[in-house]
């Protein structure tokens, strides 16, 4: 039965139709934000000409219903009520905030959240978000304050579901509740969520919820991070709203490449990342070297550095980093933005994949964010990673394809010789980037003492493949995700009449 299975599998691996963070199906959890007075809004786009309708739904009840097409992508400011939590009544307990989003075509979505002095862009994966086993990320903090905390939001996709968060630290204090141990469980339904913060006035909270174990028995959504944190060597420097959705463990992988933001102060550190391991034993390289510069266990983590970025061609201020590690590990590339102060960000780093998509349409509004003025928003940069060799153009607006200049990229990566990397500055619109080969992007911004980050197209081309009934053949029916609007099944590597 699995070899059958696999047959399909192979044949999918030759078609590179799915567009990563581009899903019917989206979901985001919630998470606590001990600074208030954040707007949030949902956007989304698509490469769909024909434009089709998205459902927004809170707790199971629709709430908002929009049209989407290509070159014409829409925000949807979400209250703060639905999304944020802000008092101890909201923690370490049942609640019924975060978002689910159903469309009737494939699309991308991302919340985010911006208040004069902080912002962030917390990308959904789809279904490659949800899943039943994921580690806790946040950032290493180094203010001691009432106003920033580490947060992670639970969602669950479906009733009755059990999840049991799990940690290391002793003396963690968290908002709203007190575990009776290591570990606390819960019972959600579809629709309900769970956060668990803690603020940074307790030494342990610092760092001590890094690499908790979240586990459930029915696939859930996870988002983490900080709001606030601050991860600088200056504990004056760097306080923002620092967050990202997770992906579960079997999304994970080993080989990563990051390109350096815009922080020009190295000596805070604003820059590099963190690394956090899921099994023991798990070596970490930079850059190529055959000698590791740490060995992690199952739920340690590890911060990178800003000083690894290697600046490739001296004087063209392109800096990036090749990370490798010998298990499987989350990596959040940590966002330095230099406006009235250093501020920050972090996002998810996909792994390296030849099956990572060739396309990517559209990202909407590319330099918006809810609530702040365009013109305030000083600080853009996309960067570009694909496989070496590859033709590359971008386009605005639907507009021409435009060649990146050779000042933009290609960029060899120290380390990895099958991989480049491209950064173009203060990008505009609605973005389209192709490649001839694999390629994911990102996005890096900042206005006054915010910065934020975003990452798009982080995930194989190969198809997830669910069982719906049946236990054998002929008695199975199999499926897709609804990434695809159609496909073709093969077998012995003939196409299957009708199938």
């Amino acid at each position: 039965m699995r070899r059958f299975l696999l047959s399909f599998v192979l044949i999918f691996c030759t078609i590179n139709a799915l567009f990563a963070q581009r899903d019917t199906d989206h979901w985001i959890a919630p998470f606590y934000t001990s600074v208030t007075g954040y707007t949030n809004a949902v956007y989304l786009s698509t490469d769909s000409t024909t434009p089709f309708d998205v459902r927004i739904y809170n707790n199971n009840n629709l709430i908002q219903t929009v049209s989407v097409a290509k070159g014409a992508p829409v925000s949807y400011t979400v209250p703060a009520s639905l999304i944020n939590g802000t008092t101890s009544t909201d923690a370490f307990t049942v609640g019924t905030k975060g978002l689910y989003l159903k469309g009737d075509k494939p699309f991308y979505c991302t919340l985010r959240s911006a208040q004069t002095a902080h912002g962030e862009i917390i990308t959904s994966k789809g279904k490659a978000g949800i899943g039943k086993k994921f580690y806790v990320a946040a950032t290493p903090s180094t203010a001691n304050s009432s106003s920033n905390n580490f947060t992670a939001g639970i969602l669950a996709t479906e009733d009755n579901t059990s999840v049991t968060v799990s940690w290391n630290t002793a003396g963690l204090v968290f908002i709203g509740g007190t575990p009776g141990g290591n570990s606390q469980t819960f019972t959600l339904n579809k629709g309900q969520s769970y956060i668990l913060a803690g603020n940074h006035l307790t030494s342990a909270n610092l760092n001590g919820f890094i690499g908790a174990k979240v586990v459930s028995d029915k696939p859930v959504t996870l988002t983490n991070g900080n709001a606030n944190g601050n991860f600088a060597t200056n504990t004056s420097d760097g306080s923002d709203l620092i967050m990202d959705q997770s992906v579960p463990v079997e999304r994970l992988g080993n080989t990563f490449a990051m390109v350096k933001t815009k922080a020009t102060n190295p000596t805070l550190n604003m820059e590099g990342g963190i690394i956090i391991a899921t099994e023991d034993n798990t070596e970490i390289y930079i850059n190529g070297s055959t000698t590791a510069v740490a060995t992690i266990n199952e739920g340690q983590w590890y911060r990178i550095n800003e000083t690894s970025y290697v600046e490739q061609n001296p004087g063209s201020g392109h800096f990036n980093m090749f990370i490798s590690t010998s298990k499987n590990v989350y990596l959040y590339q940590f966002i330095g933005i230099q406006g009235f102060s250093y501020n920050g960000g972090y996002n998810y780093i996909p792994p390296l994949n030849c099956f990572l998509p060739r396309k990517i349409d559209e990202i909407g509004k590319i330099n918006e964010m809810p609530g702040i003025a365009t013109s305030n928003i000083t600080f853009l940069k996309l960067n570009i990673l694909t496989e070496a060799g590859a033709a590359v153009t971008y386009s605005i607006d639907g507009g021409p394809a435009t060649t990146p200049t050779a000042a933009q990229g290609p960029y060899p990566l120290t380390g990895n010789t099958n991989w480049v990397t491209y950064a173009i500055e203060n990008p505009t619109g609605n973005l389209t980037i192709n490649s001839t080969k694999a390629v994911t992007a990102g996005i890096n911004g900042g206005y006054g003492t915010a910065g934020y980050g975003g990452y798009f197209a982080g995930f194989s081309s190969i198809p997830i493949i669910a069982k719906k009934t049946g236990e054998c053949v002929p008695g199975i029916i199999l499926e897709v995700d609804d990434s695809y609007e159609t496909y073709q099944w093969y077998l012995n590597g003939n196409p299957i009449p009708g199938a």
